[in-house]
This record gives structure tokens, C-alpha cells and sequence, in this order.
């Protein structure tokens, strides 16, 4: 529906006034703008117990996530793992919790980046585009967030899982959720979603970036890169899940940017749950590895996580960091997530404006 707000370059201006040619008593519609909505995995809401359940409730009952079937996962799940977990993941939470804020480093991390993309979306569209951020798992939630867009006028939406590396247990189940949301609204706003972004230029020169700076803040150089990217079973893989070649490419990608020989990086898979194979190698077992074969100092990075969060805080800078210096190991460097550094943001912020395109104009 084309009226006097909407001409130009058609998404331009924010109306609330009713519809051109529309009764008087028609509702009044806001129109005119174009929503951007960034997707994490989501964080409980506290440490405690029934915050943890809640949360891991949520995370474990989702088929992309675990696929087998309900019949025998639900009462495995609310009988047993529910009344246990919630406890050490309680614990392991704690651990890192942003106690200032009140909140999950995922979450502190998450909203800062959503602050600075909205900077850069506000120097090059002016109001015209509406930045915000849902988690799959816990708050704010996806639907929340599709609603409140729509409510300030959002048109069109564009949907960017922040996972760098596709996989259905990540960016296909925050789509799902995505698309979910929008079957219980009337009058559904236009929407595209973001593909991974693994080999986006500017993303592998923030991840070289990032290295290059933790490397030469060493006093000595690590004999290994390990590149840690989170698990998902191998029966995934061998169903037609990207995922590993996806995260096999970044590396490469990785170490061509930094000029490297392939002995000084390795690819790993972390955070196996469950009693299927997953991806290999694990993580854990690789340091432990390399600490007996004599690379006594390594560095490890998570490409597949935009941000810092549970599996890096802890899991990397604690479990993961144990079991190498348990093997020997001598210096280990984590390096973070690429969060909010300036060049991830505009990696990011690029990532979007090449999406946005047929829909809005830059200003001049």
C-alpha cells in the first residue's frame, strides 16, 4: 500500500496516522520502518535452581538440540537430568556471572553489540532502521522481540542468527523460532533472514586481528592454535548438517589470512553431551594431546561464538585449561570471543547493509 509517507525510497518515514483511503474510525497503523533482529542462544535469568531449570528446560526440550524422541527423552529429562543439572550448571554460572549488572556475560556482551550496530545503522539510514536482540532460550525471547517491532513500525525484518557457521541446532532452531513468531501476527511484516557468515571477508580479518594482538602481548610465541568450535554429533554431518565443513573452512581461512603453515592451527569440537559420537577431535582430549607430544604452550579460539559466554568462560578457560596442564601443558592463552571489538562490529554492521540492500538506501 503506497501512501504520501511512504514515497521516496518507500521506507523513509514512520507514520501513525490511519491508512490513506481508510475509514476514520481504522485503527491507526505505524508504518515505515525497517527492524534488524540480532539472535543469540539465550542465558537463564539467574544462577538458582529453578532459573537454571527453566532455562535448561527450554534448551533440552528444543528436536534440534536433542532429537530423539520424546517418549524417551522427556522423562529422562524431568525425572533425572533436570533435578541434577540445574545445580553444577548453577554452579558453573556463578562462575562468571556478571554480579554488577545482574546478568550473563552472554547478555552484557549482547547488548553492547546491539548498542554499537545501532550506531552504525544510525549513521547510515538515520531512523530509519530499528536494531534490537532475542535470545532462542530464555529472555527476551524471540516473539517478544518480532512483537515489539512490528508495534514501532517495522515493515520489513531482517533476522541474523549471530552464529557465524550454520547449524541446525543453532541457526536453523532460532529461524524456527523466528518464523513461529510471526504465524500469530495479522498482518506479518516482509522478512529475510542472514546466511552464515564464516567467510565473510571482514569476520576472518577480526578473527586474524584478534590474534595477531593476543600474540604479540605474549612474551613467548604458542607452538599451536587450537580453533574450538562447539560440537554437534556426527550423525548431524553424515545427515547433511554443514556445520563441520563450514567451521573446517573458517580455519583454513583463518590461518591463509595470517599467512601460517597448517602445523600451527588445529580444528576441534568441544561441549560433547550424551552418549553419541560427535565431531572430532574433542577439545579436551586434543590439549591433553599436544601437552604430551611437547607443545607445551597453546592458544586457543572460538570462531563459532560471536560472543563469550558459558562453553568459553568456563568451559575453555577452566575445564579445558585443566586437562592441558594436567598433560603437561605449561602456557595456555585463551583468546575471547570477538564481542564487541570494533572490527567484529563492523564486520557485523557490513554483514547487515549487504542484506538490507533492495530495501533501503544509505543516506548520501
Amino acid at each position: 500500500m503506497t501512501t504520501p509517507a511512504s514515497k521516496g525510497n518507500g521506507m523513509n518515514m514512520m507514520s501513525a496516522t490511519p491508512l490513506a483511503h481508510a475509514p476514520a474510525d481504522h485503527p491507526k497503523v505505524r508504518f515505515g520502518k525497517v527492524g534488524v533482529l540480532l539472535a543469540n542462544l539465550g542465558t537463564p535469568d539467574n544462577y538458582d535452581y529453578w532459573s537454571m531449570r527453566r532455562y535448561l528446560n527450554e534448551f533440552l526440550s528444543d528436536r534440534r538440540v536433542i532429537d530423539y524422541s520424546p517418549w524417551l527423552w522427556q522423562p529422562l529429562l524431568q525425572a533425572i537430568i533436570l533435578t541434577k543439572r540445574p545445580f553444577s550448571s548453577g554452579e558453573a554460572y556463578k562462575s562468571i556471572w556478571n554480579h554488577d549488572k545482574g546478568e550473563s556475560p552472554l547478555m552484557t556482551i549482547t547488548k553492547e553489540q546491539t548498542a554499537r550496530i545501532t550506531e552504525q545503522m544510525k549513521a547510515r539510514f538515520g531512523e530509519d532502521v530499528v536494531v534490537d536482540f532475542c535470545m532462542r532460550y530464555g529472555n527476551p525471547s524471540t516473539k517478544s522481540k518480532v512483537d515489539a517491532l512490528v508495534a514501532q513500525g517495522c515493515q520489513k525484518i531482517l533476522f541474523f542468527p549471530l552464529y557465524p557457521q550454520y547449524a541446525g541446532a543453532t541457526s536453523g532452531t532460532a529461524c524456527d523460532q523466528f518464523f513461529r513468531s510471526l504465524m500469530q501476527i495479522k498482518w506479518q511484516p516482509i522478512v529475510r533472514t542472514v546466511e552464515p557468515y564464516y567467510e565473510h571477508p571482514l569476520y576472518i580479518e577480526a578473527l586474524a586481528q584478534s590474534v595477531e594482538r593476543a600474540y604479540a602481548d605474549l612474551g613467548e610465541r604458542p607452538d599451536v592454535l587450537v580453533a574450538s568450535y562447539h560440537g554437534v554429533p556426527k550423525r548431524y554431518l553424515m545427515e547433511g548438517d554443514p556445520y563441520h565443513c563450514q567451521c573446517q573452512k573458517t580455519t583454513r581461512l583463518l590461518r591463509e589470512r595470517l599467512g601460517w603453515p597448517e602445523t600451527e592451527i588445529v580444528t576441534t569440537f568441544q561441549s560433547r553431551f550424551g552418549p553419541e559420537e560427535w565431531l572430532k577431535p574433542y577439545t579436551v582430549e586434543e590439549v591433553a594431546r599436544l601437552a604430551e607430544a611437547g607443545k607445551k604452550k597453546i592458544a586457543v579460539i572460538a570462531p563459532a561464538f560471536s560472543a563469550d559466554c558459558i562453553e568459553t568462560l568456563e568451559e575453555i578457560n577452566e575445564e579445558i585449561r585443566e586437562s592441558f596442564e594436567h598433560a603437561g601443558g605449561e602456557q595456555f592463552t585463551y583468546i575471547p570471543c570477538l564481542n564487541a571489538d570494533a572490527a567484529h562490529i563492523a564486520a557485523l554492521s557490513a554483514v547487515i547493509e549487504e542484506n538490507l540492500q533492495g530495501w533501503i538506501a544509505p543516506r548520501a
